[in-house]
């Protein structure tokens, strides 16, 4: 006894010697997982508070649904709980559904600044125009783009504002071009837009053929996943085998079972994950706020 209350007051010690000699580190400013799956899936204008709610009430609902039709409280909070994964997994089909549709929508926004430049227009003015006759989910970055540059912040204002707007890998690409024309020139800017053009169709072809194997693992993870759980509320129906669970050894399996789940699945996800060239600035922040 005296052995454990010695160390307990030497790691009492170290950590306030630890608090007063140690620098405290920089609080990162970058947005929490949530808020940014929220932005990536094109819920910006959704709190953080009314999803939490939201997914709260799910997983309430669930839990409270299952309790009264098995009369097994730990197993109708493992499916409360297993329920809160539900939004984030609708959050993350959304947001590679609009990855997708953007995909499909760059190699267009490629040819219309190509077309403009053989016709004489600057890529400026060009890129302003994506904000009427571009794609339906770009347009209100670029139109954004064309009000900055009519208020006259400056064309390299008005480019790192559309960069940080799209937070996307092709219009890095497309905005580096256009500030390299801007400062040394270019006469084969259009070859070169045409070239980026071909790129990105022969990339998404890629892609689209490594989505459509990778979405058989997903969907398989998943349903090993909740099949399980869906089995155990069936039989849970019989107040014999629903008692069960709610002794120590029960409610021991139903730890063991969702721990396993949880990671085979994310292990399953990162087997079949596709890798993803992030954004410009998201690259620097994850660079800047690592240890």
């Amino acid at each position: 006894m005296s052995l454990l209350l010695g160390l307990c007051l030497g790691i009492g010690l170290l950590l306030v010697l630890q608090a007063y000699t140690v620098p405290p580190r920089a609080r990162s400013t970058a947005p929490g997982r949530l808020r940014e799956r929220l932005d990536r899936a094109g819920l910006e204008a959704y709190s953080l508070p009314a999803v939490a709610c939201l997914a709260a009430a799910l997983c309430a609902g669930s839990a409270l649904f299952t309790a009264l039709i098995t009369h097994a409280l730990p197993v109708a909070l493992a499916v409360g709980l297993g329920t809160l994964l539900l939004p984030w997994w609708w959050l993350g089909a959304r947001h590679q559904a609009r990855l997708r549709r953007r995909r499909g929508e760059w190699p267009d926004v490629v040819d219309h600044l190509r077309s403009a430049v053989r016709a004489g227009l600057p890529l400026s003015e060009a890129m302003a125009q994506l904000a009427t006759v571009g794609p339906t989910e770009l347009r209100p970055a670029f139109a954004a783009y064309s009000a900055d540059l009519r208020i006259a912040r400056g064309s390299d204002q008005a480019l790192e504002s559309l960069r940080l707007r799209l937070a996307d890998p092709v219009a890095d690409r497309i905005i580096a071009a256009v500030r390299l024309t801007r400062e040394v020139g270019g006469a084969d800017v259009g070859e070169m837009l045409s070239t980026l053009s071909g790129f990105l169709r022969a990339e998404l072809r890629t892609r689209g053929e490594l989505e459509a194997r990778q979405s058989w693992t997903v969907n398989a993870a998943r349903l090993a996943v909740a099949a399980p759980w869906i089995i155990l509320v069936i039989i849970c129906l019989e107040p014999r085998i629903a008692s069960a669970y709610t002794r120590p050894s029960g409610i021991a399996v139903l730890l063991t079972g969702g721990l396993v789940a949880a990671l085979s699945y994310r292990w399953m996800l990162r087997v079949a994950r596709l890798g993803e060239e992030a954004p410009a600035e998201r690259g620097r922040r994850e660079a800047v706020d690592a240890p």
